[in-house]
């Protein structure tokens, strides 16, 4: 049931006419109990309507509820495209008993086409009249685009249960939030404790992933909790923080494995930088080589890219520290450089995933990413995606 699966909240995902092709394409997620919550926003400097729009009520009210449409991004519309998502909120507001500013809405799907309204607001009717504990699977279905399939996770938590569902596969890069995903609690939390939870799961999962180094107008990551802190036991807290953690980690490895045309799952670790924020810059500069990610998807362990890559993290104006004299570097647990030489050895890559690991020798700074490789299916799918 996944987003559904903690107790209180419903679902309902529908066939609103957005998408050409008739497929699922609104959800509908509602608290049933009072809820708290919050969101993390793609730091893209061109920023969907429906961010702009759900900023403003997070900053004006706890959410209760979220709708999310897939087929158009309602991107890049300017004015008209905010009174759209403000209208959709109103409307959803309305058949749920809410104010406004507790319905959060969010958009994925192609940039620059205005949302269809009619039909949009037809669909949030439709969705509400079928709200459900069991509606967490139709959800899931109705939010994907190029995605291959849904994306549920689910964890649980001294007793308490977390949820949740991300839909994601291209324009993946971590910039708080690399896609869309809602998470839903019955773990009972304060105003304002939310984003304390959320923020350290996300910069350590969706911040650490990347399928093609496009960071999305209108990525987002929600999540809605049970208000209330009388029956919480505090000593529980960390258990919850995990089994968060846990959730986004799960979704964030679906996103990256679903990547559009993707065949490998490139699992980065760095050790022994410097920093662990020189770590992080080393790392995903090995994430986001296109010579690293293409090498991946022939199975070729040409170390020499990651190499290249390693020694060009831009970091602080100039490059990440590394020493290629200290450095070891491996393929599936088989060293290829180290001390400043090839070590002749040459590992047999196959199968779905692969793993990277750098030992930098410089100090305890460490990071791991999650990539994935680049192949013709990814290039055929994008150079067509609006023709």
């Amino acid at each position: 049931m996944s987003v559904t699966a903690a107790p209180g909240f419903v679902a309902a995902g529908v066939s609103a006419g957005i998408r050409p092709s008739g497929k699922p394409d609104l959800a509908l997620v509602r608290s049933l109990e009072p809820a708290v919550g919050c969101a993390l926003w793609t730091q893209n400097r061109v920023q969907a309507a429906p961010v702009a729009v759900s900023k403003r009520h997070l900053a004006e009210a706890e959410p209760q509820a979220v709708v999310v449409n897939a087929g158009v991004a309602n991107a890049a519309t300017g004015r008209p495209g905010e009174e759209d998502a403000e209208r959709t909120a109103v409307h959803a507001a309305e058949r749920l008993g809410l104010e406004p500013a507790q319905v959060v809405v969010l958009s994925t799907g192609v940039i620059g086409p205005r949302l269809p309204m009619e039909k949009l607001l037809a669909g949030v009717d439709e969705a509400a009249a079928a709200l459900s504990p069991g509606g967490g699977p139709a959800a899931a279905g109705a939010i994907l685009t190029t995605d291959a399939g849904p994306k549920t996770a689910l964890a649980g938590a001294g007793g308490f249960t977390v949820g949740g569902m991300a839909k994601g596969a291209g324009m993946i890069h971590p910039r708080l939030a690399t896609m869309l995903a809602i998470v839903t609690t019955d773990y009972p939390l304060a105003p304002g404790e939310p984003e304390g939870f959320l923020r350290p799961a996300v910069e350590r999962t969706f911040n650490r992933i990347s399928v093609d180094g496009d960071c999305s107008t209108n990525d987002a990551v929600v999540l809605l909790a049970r208000r209330g802190v009388s029956e919480r036991d505090a000593s529980l807290d960390g258990q919850f923080a995990e089994a968060l953690e846990s959730v986004c980690a799960d979704l964030a490895r679906q996103i990256v494995a679903d990547g559009e045309g993707a065949t490998v799952v490139l699992e980065i670790a760095v050790r022994g930088a410097s920093s662990s924020e020189e770590a992080h810059a080393i790392a995903l500069r090995v994430a986001t080589s296109p010579l690293v990610k293409t090498a991946a998807f022939g199975r070729d362990p040409n170390w020499g890219r990651v190499l290249a890559a390693a020694g060009s993290a831009p970091w602080n104006g100039g490059f990440a520290q590394l020493d290629a004299e200290r450095l070891r570097l491996s393929f599936d647990g088989t060293p290829v450089f180290a001390d400043g030489s090839p070590t002749g050895l040459v590992p047999t890559l196959s199968g779905s995933e692969s793993t990277i690991e750098l030992e930098l020798g410089l100090g305890d700074g460490s990071c791991a990413y999650l990539a994935s490789d680049l192949s013709y299916d990814y290039v055929k799918l994008n150079a067509e995606y609006t023709t």
